[in-house]
């Protein structure tokens, strides 16, 4: 079964660096991804994408969760949650996402899916 990413798509680095990221693994990981979805998005649009996704995975920038924190005030629990922060990601500020930072969560999301 594929997984619905829901990124907090925040604006400080971290947060960018979730979306950036759903968007690779959308690419690039054959399949087991089937959408990639902004928690920022209006709560009609959300809730009916998580509705319908086989398996959810919230990908969180930092400690805050807002993506968890959006989907649990639909009534909604993550099948995993991946927090960027954990991952040995700094957040600083407004800076734009490295590319070793996407690779990094990226390998963290692929190898908590083949878990």
């Amino acid at each position: 079964m594929a997984f619905t990413v829901i990124t907090c798509s925040g604006v400080s680095n971290t947060g960018k660096l979730t979306a950036q990221t759903g968007a690779m693994l959308l690419r690039c990981s054959c399949g087991m991804i089937e959408a990639c979805i902004a928690a920022t998005r209006p709560t009609a649009s959300l809730e009916a994408f998580v509705r319908h996704a086989d398996r959810i995975l919230v990908l969180d920038g930092c400690g805050d969760c807002c993506g968890r924190k959006k989907l649990q005030a639909l009534g909604v629990e993550p099948h995993l949650h991946i927090v960027a922060t954990d991952c040995g990601i700094a957040k600083n500020g407004m800076a734009e996402p490295r590319f070793d930072e996407i690779e990094r969560l990226s390998a963290a999301v692929m190898d908590a899916i083949r878990g």
